[in-house]
Order: C-alpha cells, then sequence, then structure tokens
C-alpha cells in the first residue's frame, strides 16, 4: 500500500512539472510573438532626399493612443528591422544592426521612445486628421489604425551615430 502511494504522488509531481514547463514555454512563445519590434508596415511613395514615406499600423484602447503607437512604431521600423522595397525602390536596411541593440541599450530606447520622447523629432504626419475608414479598424481591445508617415531617416541616423548608438556608415568593418 505504501509503495503505490509513493508511486502516485511520484505520478502527480511529475504530472504538475511537465504541465508548469509546458505553460512556462507557452509564455515564452507569446512574448516572442508579441514582440514590440513586429510592425505592419507598407511602402507609398518616394519622399524628398533623406526621409521614407510609408503607411504604419498602430495599437491601442483609443484611436489617439493607437496613432501615438503608430508614430513610434514608424521610427523603430527604421532602427531595429529596416523598411520593405516599394514600387521601383530597394528595400531600407535597419539603422541598427547590432543584434539585441534594443536589450543592450535598454535605457537609452526607453528615453527617446517615452512618451513625448525624442523619436517625435523624426517623424512628420502625412495624412490630416483621424484616421478613417479602412486605416480605422475597431477590434476587441480598441482600435487599429494606420497613417501615413515621413521619417526623417538620415536626421535619425545622424542622430544616433553620435550618440554612439548606431555605427558609422564610414566606420569599416
Amino acid at each position: 500500500m505504501k509503495s503505490f502511494l509513493k508511486l502516485s504522488l511520484i505520478a502527480v509531481l511529475a504530472f504538475l512539472t511537465v504541465n508548469y514547463a509546458s505553460a512556462q514555454n507557452r509564455k515564452e512563445r507569446k512574448i516572442l510573438y508579441n514582440s514590440q519590434y513586429n510592425y505592419e508596415i507598407e511602402p507609398v511613395g518616394v519622399g524628398q532626399d533623406g526621409t521614407k514615406v510609408f503607411k504604419v499600423w498602430g495599437y491601442g484602447k483609443d484611436v489617439n493612443e493607437a496613432v501615438m503607437h503608430a508614430k513610434a512604431n514608424a521610427v523603430a521600423a527604421c532602427i531595429f528591422k529596416g523598411l520593405p522595397g516599394g514600387e521601383g525602390s530597394a528595400p531600407t536596411p535597419a539603422i541598427c544592426t547590432e543584434p539585441n541593440i534594443e536589450v543592450t541599450k535598454s535605457d537609452y530606447f526607453e528615453k527617446f521612445f517615452a512618451v513625448g520622447g525624442k523619436y517625435l523629432q523624426y517623424i512628420a504626419v502625412t495624412n490630416d486628421g483621424d484616421p478613417a475608414g479602412e486605416d480605422r479598424l475597431k477590434i476587441k481591445k480598441g482600435y487599429k489604425v494606420a497613417i501615413y508617415v515621413q521619417v526623417m531617416y538620415d536626421a535619425l541616423r545622424k542622430q544616433l551615430e553620435s550618440d554612439g548608438i548606431a555605427r558609422r556608415l564610414d566606420a569599416g568593418f
């Protein structure tokens, strides 16, 4: 009887351990899929020299919050991910090519992307008023909106280089 009780206890503990481990894996996968550096971007056209023009999506509880997230996503895409090529234009590489720089320089980027942060200096919204129609979608937990933006790409690169975040293009290998 004692051996049956011990065996049952071991089986229950093994079952709980396996379930806990798989729950941890699900949490880690969820974090990976919800990365703040996954953006929805659509090239729109060609901007003035030193700028990039594209459509970017953002999420928020209300339209204004979603618009602010879209602005941050636009700048973050230029820094961390790069931009896809549009009609007749080549893709634009990310400004920061160092792996995991968002983690290693997290203090800098938290300040840079804070509410009212420095990232707003490098962005111009090209559509007037709140997004409407297909650029404004009501979703389960708020809104998903798209805005057309112009990012001052060269000025952003120059600032990140002078702050020691991005490598200069003429720095060599």
